[in-house]
């Protein structure tokens, strides 16, 4: 089908790890079609963030839309879950909702310049932003909703939040209406999930904005078919609309930090080949302090070299200044005399921490971006979920081989012990059977992610011209 010229604006969810998977799906999008036009939609903060991260021969357009998060009860300029805390997240999902009457009015310009220039608006949204789908009807413009998770992670997500409550269940497991044959722990649900009645504040918003969502025109995934062709289907015959896996979009911004990126490669390059731990729980999420101490005292018993990307614990500020009296006495002085622990407070260059030949394991909370950015580089993952639908992606990537659990959840009745992390670690990185498997089945799927995007007729390459054909067709 011949290109046409169209207008796809992008707009995601105010959080770090959402914003940098739409940035490279907009890169994707104007790379794959010159003859788009691509508007990156957020905060003003956020743009800024976001055009100083990116290439000066970028082509991508930005709009802001004003946002005003004290008006809302949070703290000034707080245009992101990072700078929050965990209390704090509710009211920041429902302060999002106020962007509505600013974006209709920008869809509404839209709309009418392409009419009168004869060319089609369609609007690619975030799972947690379902009220776009309202303003896509109100302008009659096509409308996708891209999930920046896997699809098994999002369609579970998806039927916990719609199939409430599960207060009542007499069983520590329970089933789903929708997928009978998967089978839940309470203990993978987050605690406004487990509280949820329908009710309440959490339950009104996940629910409203999630159903809206399932009324989009198609799916857009971040995932690979052939690790999810199963779920892909059975998503599509469950909300009914076509879905296209488009992945792996890894890499997000090309953020440079130069006080932090050389001296880390620096490190990295005096360790032994597959050798180093990197630990990271993302960008908003962190643990408790009794956690924080036992994970340090496992990693010091392990003896195996480690990079830490640390945030204050649980129910301190986010933006304050880490404190080495969180973690065992005297444990940060002799991790560096050792050299055996490299420390970073806030931004880290994931990417290429995990494409070094160093890095043998990561440590995560099993964040979309972060199992990709992993597995992408062909590193096994020791998975440490803390909320949203990172339980889910733990069990997925465990049936896969390429991830041990090792904890489940941050709240204070989720115990973990030093003697478990050091058994989990070598593990996962030492000279056994199963770490050897792991990292084996690691690179096979490395090499199935690397194959979705090297050629035409690849998965992902088929995936985005579907949906391609797909929008032109509504289109004409």
């Amino acid at each position: 089908m011949e290109e046409q010229k169209s207008h796809i604006v992008i707009f995601p969810f105010l959080a770090h790890g959402h914003i940098n998977a739409f940035i490279s799906l907009a890169s994707l999008l104007r790379h794959c079609n010159s003859n788009l036009t691509i508007t990156f939609v957020s905060t003003a903060r956020h743009i800024q963030s976001v055009r100083s991260s990116l290439p000066f021969s970028s082509s991508i357009q930005f709009h802001s839309l004003p946002f005003s998060p004290e008006s809302h009860g949070l703290p000034p300029n707080t245009e992101s879950m990072a700078d929050l805390q965990l209390p704090q997240f509710l009211t920041f999902l429902y302060a999002t909702e106020s962007l509505q009457p600013a974006f209709d009015d920008f869809i509404s310009t839209v709309a009418s310049d392409a009419a009168s220039r004869g060319t089609k608006v369609a609007i690619v949204s975030d799972l947690f932003l379902g009220w776009t789908v309202e303003v896509a009807r109100k302008y009659r413009v096509y409308h996708s909703v891209f999930l920046t998770t896997s699809c098994y992670g999002a369609a579970i997500f998806l039927s916990l939040w719609i199939n409430l409550p599960h207060t009542e269940t007499t069983s520590d497991w329970f089933s789903l209406p929708e997928y009978p044959d998967i089978i839940i722990h309470r203990s993978q649900l987050s605690k406004p999930l487990l509280m949820a009645n329908g009710t309440d504040l959490w339950s009104v918003f996940q629910r409203r904005e999630l159903s809206l969502c399932c009324k989009t025109d198609s799916m857009l995934v971040n995932t690979v078919e052939e690790l999810e062709r199963k779920w892909l289907d059975m998503v599509a015959r469950t909300l009914e609309i076509p879905i296209f896996s488009i992945g792996p979009l890894v890499g997000g911004l090309n953020s440079k930090n130069p006080s932090s990126g050389t001296e880390i490669i620096d490190w990295l390059d005096i360790h032994p080949p597959a050798s180093v731990l990197y630990i990271s729980f993302g960008s908003q999420y962190s643990i408790q302090k009794n956690q924080m101490l036992e994970l340090a005292l496992g990693l010091e018993a392990s003896r195996r070299p480690f990079i830490w990307v640390i945030r204050p614990p649980l129910g301190f500020d986010a933006k304050h200044e880490f404190k080495d009296e969180w973690l065992p006495d005297g444990f940060v002085k002799r991790m560096k005399e050792e050299n055996r622990g490299f420390f970073l407070h806030g931004w880290a260059p994931q990417v290429a921490i995990l494409s070094h030949k160093s890095t043998g394991a990561f440590l995560s909370h099993c964040g979309s971006n972060s199992v990709l950015e992993s597995l992408n580089s062909g590193v096994p993952i020791i998975g440490w979920s803390l909320g949203a639908e990172q339980p889910f992606n733990v069990t997925i990537l465990t049936e896969l081989g390429v991830c041990v659990e090792m904890a489940r959840g941050n709240l204070e009745t989720s115990e973990i012990k030093k003697e478990k992390v050091a058994d989990v670690v070598e593990m996962v990185m030492g000279d056994n059977k199963k770490g050897r498997d792991m990292r084996e089945k690691a690179k096979e799927i490395s090499e199935i992610l690397i194959r979705a995007w090297n050629e035409e007729s690849s998965s992902s390459a088929k995936g985005l011209a579907e949906f391609f054909k797909l929008i032109w067709g509504v289109f004409g």
